[in-house]
């Protein structure tokens, strides 16, 4: 069964995939009343395939939606998203809707209960952060019949629209300014990547671009947890202690790399002469290091504007497609990087 009109799926929808009738869907999803567990677990894994979630607003309002939207983010503590939020808020504030947020905590299974308590209100559309999802997220999203944009990576296959940056493209143009510098023996210091698609992203469009060129990451050490500031200098010192002679460190956020660079400063280190360093995201609570650190801006303030701006229009005009915007991400090139 596919919901190729694009409607909400209902308790109809799951009895007739699930060939039990809507009293006995309805008591599973509600978990109530007397049924077996062989069709308690029928009916519930033909909802989470369909990608049903349960209307908790149904016979409490007599529109099917409700002037919220699901924001759906992995942190606020990480400063990229605060930054997200505002460009949403300053959209919206425009319409009738209101921002409602839910944390993830960069876990999927976190994200899947997250999204369907949120789509359980009707919401009258959803911005989540990334392209990758569960296959139950996936189809929650599919079936929602909302509009949904994806933002902060366009690399990959939407849901519905996308907003963002190409991650792999932003690794490409670190690399290649890298390199125009006059850097040979790079090392990467970063975050685990099975926690963050986007810096994943990041390193294999930086080593792809360096391997083509001949040059080859000299080191690497990934961590999660902790502070970034002390992470960072401890990687960085942990690093040149294995390998002295790196001339460029590049980091997978601007929070190591700002640890990475005090680290050295009071080391006495010539930067950007004998050593260079990047950090990713562009972030503006760093200008007052001693050094403004090279990075890439990441384009969030507006991504969150247009992903907003893309929800209102949709709720407007239901009969609008998808929309697709590629940012460009650019080179801050601060004191830590040569230019070519």
């Amino acid at each position: 069964m596919t919901n190729s009109d694009n409607r909400p799926l209902t308790l109809r929808d799951v009895s007739e995939a699930s060939g039990v009738s809507e009293m006995t869907v309805s008591r599973v999803l509600r978990n109530r009343g007397d049924v077996s567990d062989a069709t308690r677990e029928r009916v519930l894994e033909t909802a989470k395939r369909l990608g049903y979630v349960p209307n908790k607003i149904a016979g409490a309002l007599a529109s099917s939606r409700v002037n919220l939207v699901a924001v759906i983010i992995p942190s606020m503590s990480n400063m990229v998203f605060p930054e997200v939020m505002t460009g949403i808020t300053e959209a919206l504030d425009e319409t009738e809707l209101q921002p409602v947020v839910g944390i993830t905590g960069y876990k999927p299974e976190k994200e899947e209960k997250v999204l369907y308590e949120m789509l359980s209100w009707r919401p009258s559309g959803v911005i989540i952060a990334g392209i990758e999802h569960t296959e139950a997220s996936r189809a929650m999203l599919r079936a929602s019949g909302i509009p949904v944009v994806e933002i902060m990576d366009v690399d990959g296959t939407p849901v519905d629209s996308v907003v963002g940056i190409s991650h792999r493209r932003a690794g490409q143009k670190m690399a290649e300014a890298i390199l125009k510098g006059g850097y040979q023996k790079i090392g990467f210091l970063g975050t685990k990547m099975s926690l963050d698609h986007r810096a994943r992203k990041r390193f294999e469009g930086f080593t792809e671009t360096l391997a083509k060129n001949g040059v080859e990451i000299a080191d690497q050490e990934f961590y999660t947890g902790g502070s970034a500031l002390v992470k960072g200098r401890e990687m960085t010192a942990a690093l040149l202690e294995r390998e002295p002679e790196i001339d460029f460190i590049y980091y997978s956020n601007d929070l190591i790399g700002a640890g990475g660079l005090l680290y050295l400063l009071e080391k006495g280190a010539k930067i950007p002469q004998e050593i260079g360093l990047a950090g990713f995201n562009g972030v503006g609570l760093l200008d007052g290091l001693p050094m403004k650190l090279a990075t890439m801006d990441a384009c969030r303030h507006d991504t969150g504007r247009k992903a907003a701006e893309i929800i209102a229009a949709r709720v407007n005009d239901p009969s609008a497609g998808p929309v697709r915007i590629a940012m460009e991400p650019k080179i801050t090139y601060g004191q830590t990087l040569r230019r070519p």
